[in-house]
């Protein structure tokens, strides 16, 4: 038995020898085709521009949407005594479930829960940051070869997730004469039987808009008529002005299902404490059961946000006083109306009033500026000159504008604004007579 076995093996060998050089005969260690798609524009861009600051005036940074960035907006001393009890308790130093602590998602859905739109605990999945709320929502809705619809001014982690799944972009106009209200015929004439999901940001990075409740119904209806689910980023819901109101979409919506992406980042002041969620608004049972165990499977691959911040979760919604919200806004409020009272008599801007979050996105006249090509350029140059440094909005795919964030010291602010008054008087140029006549 030995021996035939010995003689079948030998036998088997010599008629398969490419089995005895199945290794690599050299290294060929290569990038995924995902991680080669993968592209941050604003990382992109930023990279590419030469920053180098006037040394004579110090660097005021107006690019950043991180609140926390000077220590003039700290968060409340309630949110951050319930994390301090969180890790005292000893009860969170565990795994989580991938989805969350059922606690936690229960405090979750109770926090946002209305008659309108009703949330259980089981419409709620915790993330890590709404940035992965948002690709949870994007991986379990689309397709490779599918598209979405993707705003434009818009934040530019839509396309940067979207592309590197193979999913395509498609970018609908906002209405800078409007408030930056979409455009809503163009959004419409987008859609084909590929388009998976609308993305929807309300309030609005980088523009600081803030819809207004008829124009989210002009919303639904054309997600409704097309039979388009939204995935809805409302992750600096309530964090509006004074006069303005937000209005969440989902208890608008009779019939289009909406995943609905938050955390607490942004308003509670905390953006590196990594805690988001997903709230699944299942209009019609048209998500079923598939939407939900999708976006389970898919928060399986990591084990889940922070669970010392999960375990704080429900008192830092709960027991954060009213105080705190009203002072970021009246904050945030207070330094628009200081940039854009600034900019709006400076020749050749053209600011757009925010009505909530962190930005004012400003219109640069070109023709008016032969210096710069572009608003790349002009900004760069801003730096080069005056030390200040906003995001250019060719990041957000709308070039001609920039965008600055308003959560710096206000004494930072008006500086910032004088800079750049004294850098658009030495680079504007009237339009010459000559081309004027040519003009009539």
């Amino acid at each position: 038995l030995y021996c035939d076995t010995y003689v079948f093996v030998r036998t088997h060998v010599s008629v398969n020898p490419a089995k005895l050089k199945s290794h690599r005969q050299r290294w060929n260690v290569r990038p995924s085709e995902m991680s080669k798609k993968t592209l941050n524009p604003i990382r992109a861009i930023v990279d590419g521009m030469k920053l180098t600051p006037n040394p004579e005036k110090p660097m005021i940074a107006l690019s950043i949407g991180d609140p926390t960035v000077f220590g003039n907006l700290p968060t409340d001393d309630t949110v951050l005594q319930a994390v301090k009890e969180a890790i005292d308790s000893h009860k969170y130093n565990g795994y989580a479930p991938s989805v969350g602590y059922q606690k936690s998602r229960e405090a979750v859905a109770n926090f946002y829960s209305c008659p309108e739109a009703p949330l259980e605990g089981k419409d709620v999945i915790l993330t890590s940051g709404c940035s992965q709320a948002i690709e949870l929502a994007i991986s379990v809705l689309c397709n490779p070869g599918d598209n979405i619809l993707v705003p434009r001014p818009g934040f530019s982690l839509y396309k940067t997730l979207a592309v590197s799944m193979g999913i395509q972009v498609k970018f609908y106009n906002l209405l800078p004469e409007k408030s930056w209200e979409i455009d809503l015929q163009h959004l419409e004439s987008l859609i084909d039987d590929k388009t998976a999901c609308l993305i929807v940001n309300n309030p609005s990075n980088p523009c600081g808009s803030v819809f207004t409740k008829e124009h989210q119904h002009k919303i639904l209806a054309v997600a409704s008529r097309n039979c388009i689910p939204i995935l809805a980023d409302e992750i600096y819901g309530d964090m509006v002005f004074p006069g303005c109101d937000f209005q969440p979409l989902a208890p608008l919506s009779s019939d289009v299902p909406i995943l609905s992406c938050g955390g607490l980042a942004k308003r509670w002041l905390v953006p590196g404490w990594r805690m988001g969620w997903i709230l699944i608004h299942d209009r019609n049972y048209i998500f079923g059961t598939g939407i939900r165990e999708g976006l389970v499977k898919l928060s399986q691959r990591i084990l889940g946000p922070c669970t010392v911040v999960q375990g704080a979760l429900e008192s830092i919604l709960n027991d954060t006083p009213p105080e705190f919200y009203q002072g970021t806004i009246s904050f945030l409020k207070s330094n628009s109306e200081i940039c854009f009272s600034e900019l709006s008599t400076v020749p050749g801007l053209n600011p757009v009033m925010p009505s909530g979050a962190m930005y004012i996105m400003v219109g640069i006249e070109m023709e008016h500026f032969p210096d710069f090509q572009n608003d790349v350029e002009f900004t760069e140059r801003l730096v080069t000159e005056q030390s200040v440094f906003c995001l250019p909005a060719t990041a957000f795919e709308y070039p001609n504008f920039f965008r600055i964030v308003v959560t710096v010291p206000e004494e930072m602010m008006i500086e910032a604004c004088i800079r750049i008054r004294e850098f658009c008087a030495r680079h504007y140029r009237p339009r010459s007579q000559d081309s004027h006549e040519l003009d009539q």
